[in-house]
Parts: structure tokens; C-alpha cells; sequence
């Protein structure tokens, strides 16, 4: 064009002769670029979506009570109202108000899980049993019960005589004049194994008298109820030695009845 002719390379001098650097590595440099540009938006998406979890799981538990003919309330956490125009906001409920204390029958539901975890046991589950009893305590009657324990050697007693434990509770009512307080009536059977290796029952009828502390609902504890105060009083007990060792609070399915 215009009367020139494009000289050949090896005609040029020597430093005409090399390659401009972004005539060599130009499409490493643009794919670098990517990769550089992709790593910053992972990144930033990450940050958000841990940001985002850390967040969701600060948030208090929603606890939702439903009563007898099936009217939701809601005591505890954070909800969100959704009214016919979208979302309204949020509802903002707190879990230590006095019309969110929790009611009769949650704390009949603490008695029950706490008997049953307490007095239901055998040797090689007791450790677990007492463990789930003791949290349901509050610090300073969990403080003294475990002094109790290691002063007495319940532990070591309940394996050495191979002592198995089961409880029938019969009745749970509370205690008129007394908030959180309950009297349960239940049906206690023990077996074990004397000096001589032999096994004997013992079964009594107890009555035992709870009194529940209420702290406030949390994560760990949503009723907020907590034992703080518990003691037995047996009333009616005997004992069996004979050769055959039935449990009374078994059901037996293999009975034929008479």
C-alpha cells in the first residue's frame, strides 16, 4: 500500500525483531484477569453467606404453645406476621413476660421426664440417667445432689449389687397454695442382689413432692422450669425373696389369663 513493501523480519534489526510482551503472554494475562475477578466474587459471596448464617443462628428459638382446642400462641423468639398486603413486619415476643409462663401441664410434663429419668435406671445406664436428672436441676440442689452421691457411693452401690430400678407413676397433682409444687403417687419396684448373691424385690407405693423453679425460657431449657426441690416419702412397701422374681410393673404378654 502506497507503494511499500512489508520488510520480513529477519531484515529488521535485532530489536525489531523481538515480540511486544503483550503479543506473547496476552491471553495468559486476560485468563489471569478471570480467574482474579471470579476469586473476589466467591470471596464476597462466601463473607455474605456466613455473615448471613451467623446471624440466623443468634436468633432466639420460636416457641409455639397450643392449648386444648387448638389455638396457637406464640411464647418465645421471633416471629413474622404476613398480613393480606405482603409482610407486615415482625412481632417482637418476650420469653420471660409473666403471660408467657408456662403452663399446668408443661410443668406435669418436667415431674414426669424427671421421675422417670431419676428413678428408672439399671447399671449400665445409670450414669446416663442421673446425668439427664441432674440437668434438670437447678445449680445449687445439682450442687448438693452430687455431693450426696459421692459421700454415699450411689454409683458404686447400684453396680456392686446389680441394682435395677423402675417407677409406675399412678398420680401427679399439684399442690394447692403452692406455685410449681406437685405431688406424684407412684408405684416403685427395685430389684438387687444381698451379700449371698441372692436377688430380692423390693416394691413400695412412694410419694414424692416436687417443687419446679421457672428461669425463663432459653434454647437449651424451652419450658424454663427447673427442679428445686425434691424428697420421698415411702408409704407402703414389702419385700420378695422367693425363687420366682416377677416384676409388678412389667406387662407380661405371655400370661394366659384364667
Amino acid at each position: 500500500m502506497f507503494g511499500t513493501k512489508k520488510k520480513q523480519r529477519s531484515a529488521l534489526p535485532e530489536k525489531q525483531q523481538l515480540t511486544k510482551y503483550y503479543e506473547m503472554d496476552g491471553a495468559l494475562r486476560a485468563y489471569a484477569n478471570r480467574m482474579a475477578l471470579l476469586g473476589m466474587t466467591c470471596g464476597v459471596f462466601a463473607l455474605g453467606t456466613l455473615a448471613l448464617f451467623a446471624y440466623v443462628r443468634l436468633q432466639p428459638p420460636v416457641v409455639i404453645r397450643v392449648d386444648n382446642s387448638g389455638e396457637a400462641t406464640v411464647v418465645g423468639g421471633d416471629t413474622v406476621k404476613v398480613g393480606t398486603n405482603g409482610l407486615m413486619g415482625l412481632l417482637k415476643v418476650s420469653a420471660n413476660g409473666p403471660e408467657n409462663s408456662p403452663g399446668e401441664v408443661e410443668g406435669r410434663a418436667v415431674v414426669r421426664k424427671f421421675l422417670t429419668s431419676y428413678l428408672t435406671y439399671t447399671p449400665a445406664n445409670v450414669e446416663r440417667q442421673y446425668a439427664d436428672a441432674l440437668n434438670m436441676m437447678t445449680l445449687n440442689f445439682r450442687q448438693l445432689t452430687m455431693n450426696k452421691f459421692r459421700e454415699d457411693d450411689i454409683l458404686g452401690k447400684v453396680k456392686a449389687d446389680a441394682i435395677t430400678s423402675s417407677i409406675k407413676i399412678r398420680s401427679i397433682e399439684p399442690q394447692q397454695g403452692m406455685p410449681w409444687t406437685f405431688q406424684v403417687f407412684a408405684a416403685k419396684e427395685v430389684h438387687r442382689l444381698n451379700a449371698q448373691r441372692i436377688e430380692y424385690t423390693e416394691k413400695m407405693v412412694c410419694r414424692y413432692q416436687m417443687r419446679l423453679i421457672y428461669v425463663g425460657r432459653s434454647a437449651l431449657n424451652p419450658t424454663g422450669l427447673y427442679l428445686g426441690e425434691f424428697w420421698e416419702q415411702q408409704m407402703v412397701g414389702e419385700k420378695d425373696i422367693d425363687l420366682d422374681q416377677k416384676s409388678g410393673l412389667l406387662d407380661r404378654g405371655d400370661e394366659v389369663p384364667k
